[in-house]
């Protein structure tokens, strides 16, 4: 016999007592909550009140301070105060004191002796020879430069700043000062929606009001109740007036002993939440209960059988199982919730289908993205560690992408990336992975391939980049610089193992040696190469970088023509550092621009001192490519000459061809500036970049320098000779003149005097030398001045403040 009558055992039955159940006990656990949360949701409420307050009126005391501080400073420097009171004329430095402070609500605008008598006074009615009690805020004023007091004055509280007169820091200062009465903390109450109080608390514990936005009955006892309460806290529990306030208390130094403090207020009500939120809980629970029992009639009125086909579609869904399709013959909204779970069934899949390729597949080239990358990293480290055999990855960074990017758009990019993308599967076998990690790297993976396998790879890929990429019929070189790590001799998980790639791609793209396999010792030269850059900048605060000269021959003449200035590092621990083992590091940071400007002031002091003493000596400097991408490089250069009298035409400044590829525009504009400053220009190493031709004839530079491993290898090498004989044409037939580098033994110089070439510099005439030592060399040597050197001027050859050379 059933337990209960046959109507509460339909499922329209039981579904509404449910629901109607349901909402009852939740409306009653909610009304419970809200009864027992609501004195801890309004406390909270109202600390968060309180820390907001108290970071407004922290941030307006500061401002304050600020905005008094920066008027007394302004005021202190302003010179024409302090020719006033020079000329003991008061009413002019009071006039001066007016105009510092108008157009704000500072009220005290003084000048004060050392004695803290007023010497000039900015207020409407000049209070000047009296005396006021600030003589431990000047002494602060006098030792720090500035200092803050709250001062009352005549029954009126000012907040003041003090800050010594510019010149005369003993004997006089400016007072800056606002007044804190009720309007500020009315202000104050209308920022923050709390009553805000200002007391003076003295060395003996008594506070003393100031300002309040507290009706008159509670701020006559709020410092009574301040004395009696523990001050050394910041949150306080106030009955002003038989009112009740939760108080926030901000204190402040005020000088001498005392303290500024505010007073932030809220009126404390309990009541005051619990009755309305329980009132609506109420109407709520009542209107949810009929809803609730209106709304399951309805439902289960006509959920039935189908109600079962439906959740067994959803948990297919939810486990993951799309492929069958949901099956209810209706008409009604059961059928339509049916076709729609269908069609969203359908879609979900798709776009599951469509996120999984968008997640492990690069839209453009198709290859695997970082992420599948990782993956089947991963995946082949556990297995080689399971077979205890080898695995490779490797790291290729195409060279010269980003110039095709530039010049051609990314089009023509996107079409490379592809065209390289499809070489680099061809050579590559099916157990391989190839991804492509972002903008122009891929990275490989070989399983069960040692050193010699990585070797015969990287050869295969060179060689499928060898042809080039055609672009809309242009034929466009890409190769590529590959770095590669073993496991497990270079690493032993997935980080390290590309991480040590990496490294060792950036070698070969900086040695160009095409493929280079990761070695430990380059580890070793990252970090120092970091700690370099570190030490850097302290090299140029320190006076650690050194100036050093190598002399250039007119072959004409037999005579030096001038020198290359070339900077070195003396460092303390490392001894004494090429310009190539850390001027790379130096131009990836952006500080070689302070090492330029170090190198201009000390060759630029130098040509002056020699040009004064008649030695009319050329001085070459190199720059950077970040030195022509900077505005302000013509207008320091020419400040540079003028401050130490360099006639332009004894300054040649030089420049590499790949300083041209990022903006050659912009450096074009840039060269042009320099050339009006009258100063000359040249292309240094001429002819390893592949750039500058199509600017060249546009350039107006009048020298170019030829690379020295043309020039050394020119009298063995008949293709080196081929070179520079060709650019000295060129240069010739462009009215340029030809500096060769490297020049070591006679017979090159020979070669270089047969083909026409101006001047030569290299060990055969002179190492690079410091000052003094190139001096005695041009006395000494025969292709100097012999006698007519003069002396060397008796300054030591030190450097310039490392101050004057900011970043």
């Amino acid at each position: 016999m059933p337990l209960l009558p046959a109507r509460f055992q339909r499922l329209r039955t039981r579904i509404i007592a449910a629901f109607a159940f349901l909402i009852v006990v939740v409306q009653a656990i909610a009304v419970v909550l809200v009864a027992v949360g609501g004195e801890g949701y309004e406390q909270t409420k109202l600390e968060h009140e309180l820390q907001v307050g108290e970071r407004i009126v922290r941030r307006l005391l500061d401002d304050l301070q600020a905005q008094l501080t920066g008027a007394a400073t302004r005021a202190a420097a302003d010179s024409r105060l302090w020719d006033a009171l020079a000329a003991s004329e008061s009413a002019r430095a009071e006039s001066v004191l007016r105009a510092h402070g108008a157009g704000t609500e500072i009220a005290l605008l003084q000048v004060l002796d050392a004695r803290g008598r007023v010497l000039a006074d900015g207020a409407v009615s000049p209070q000047r020879g009296r005396a006021l009690p600030l003589a431990r805020a000047l002494e602060t004023a006098r030792r720090d430069g500035v200092a803050a007091a709250v001062m009352v004055l005549d029954g009126q509280a000012y907040l003041v700043a003090v800050v010594p007169l510019a010149g005369a820091p003993r004997l006089a200062a400016v007072i800056m000062g606002r007044r804190l009465d009720d309007a500020l903390a009315l202000e104050m109450q209308r920022l923050t929606d709390l009553a805000v109080s200002l007391l003076l608390l003295d060395a003996g514990g008594v506070a003393r009001p100031l300002a309040s936005s507290l009706p008159a009955a509670q701020r006559r006892e709020i410092g009574l109740a301040l004395a009696t309460a523990a001050t050394r806290t910041e949150r306080l529990s106030l009955k002003l007036a038989q009112t009740r306030y939760e108080a926030r208390l901000i204190a402040r130094d005020a000088g001498d002993g005392e303290r500024l403090l505010a007073v932030l207020a809220r009126e404390r009500d309990e009541g005051r939440f619990l009755t309305p939120v329980t009132i609506s809980l109420s109407l709520l629970a009542l209107l949810s209960l009929l809803l609730a029992v209106w709304m399951s009639y309805l439902v289960a009125r006509s959920i039935t059988q189908p109600l079962s086909q439906l959740a067994s579609a959803a948990q297919r869904m939810q486990a993951g199982d799309y492929s069958v399709p949901i099956r209810v013959e209706r008409e009604d909204e059961l059928g339509l919730l049916a076709s729609s779970l269908n069609h969203l069934r359908e879609g979900i899949a798709r776009r599951e289908r469509e996120i999984l390729r968008l997640a492990y597949e690069d839209s453009l080239t198709g290859l695997p993205n970082r992420s599948l990358f990782m993956d089947r990293l991963q995946h082949g480290l556990r297995t080689a560690t399971r077979r205890q055999e080898p695995l490779a990855v490797m790291v290729l960074d195409l060279d010269r992408f980003k110039e095709i990017n530039d010049m051609l758009g990314h089009v023509a990019g996107d079409a490379v990336l592809k065209q390289v993308a499809a070489r680099l599967q061809a050579v590559l076998r099916d157990t391989d992975t190839v991804a492509r990690l972002g903008g122009d790297e891929f990275a490989v993976v070989l399983p069960a391939a040692d050193a010699e396998m990585v070797r015969l790879v990287a050869r295969r890929i060179a060689l499928a980049l060898r042809e080039p990429v055609e672009f809309e019929g242009q034929p466009l070189d890409v190769a590529a610089s590959i770095g590669s790590a073993i496991f497990p001799q270079h690493g032993e998980d997935a980080g390290t193992l590309i991480r040590h790639a990496d490294l060792a791609m950036y070698v070969a793209k900086r040695n160009r040696a095409g493929h280079v396999c990761f070695d430990p010792s380059y580890d070793v030269g990252q970090r120092e190469h970091l700690s370099l850059l570190s030490e850097l900048r302290r090299a140029v605060e320190e006076s650690q970088l050194r100036a050093y000269y190598q002399p250039q021959i007119d072959l004409v003449s037999g005579r030096v023509r001038g020198v290359e200035a070339l900077v070195r590092w003396r460092h303390p621990t490392r001894g004494l550092l090429m310009p190539s083992e850390f001027l790379p590091y130096a131009e990836q940071t952006g500080f070689v621009r302070v090492i330029t400007r170090w190198m201009l002031a000390i060759t630029l002091r130098q040509c002056g001192r020699w040009a004064a003493a008649g030695l009319p000596l050329q001085v070459s400097v190199n720059i950077s490519a970040r030195d022509l991408m900077n505005r302000d490089f013509p207008h320091i250069l020419r400040d540079l000459l003028q401050q130490h009298a360099v006639p332009p035409h004894l300054v040649c400044l030089e420049i590499t061809e790949s300083s041209f590829i990022e903006d050659p525009k912009h450096a074009l504009a840039t060269l042009n500036r320099l050339h009006d400053l009258g100063v000359r220009l040249a292309i240094d190493d001429f002819g390893t970049g592949f750039s500058s031709l199509a600017y060249l004839r546009k350039m107006p530079v009048t020298e170019l320098k030829i690379e020295r491993s043309f020039v050394r290898g020119m009298v063995e090498d008949k293709d080196d000779y081929a070179i520079v004989r060709s650019t000295i044409d060129l240069a010739h037939n462009l009215n340029l003149r030809v500096v060769a580098e490297g020049v070591e033994t006679e017979a090159c110089m020979a070669q270089l005097r047969a083909l026409g070439c101006d001047t030569v510099q290299g060990y055969l005439i002179s190492q690079p030398l410091r000052r003094r030592t190139l001096e005695e060399w041009l006395r000494e040597s025969p292709w100097g001045f012999g006698a007519d050197v003069p002396p060397p001027p008796l300054e030591a050859d030190t450097s310039p403040p490392a101050a004057r050379w900011p970043a």
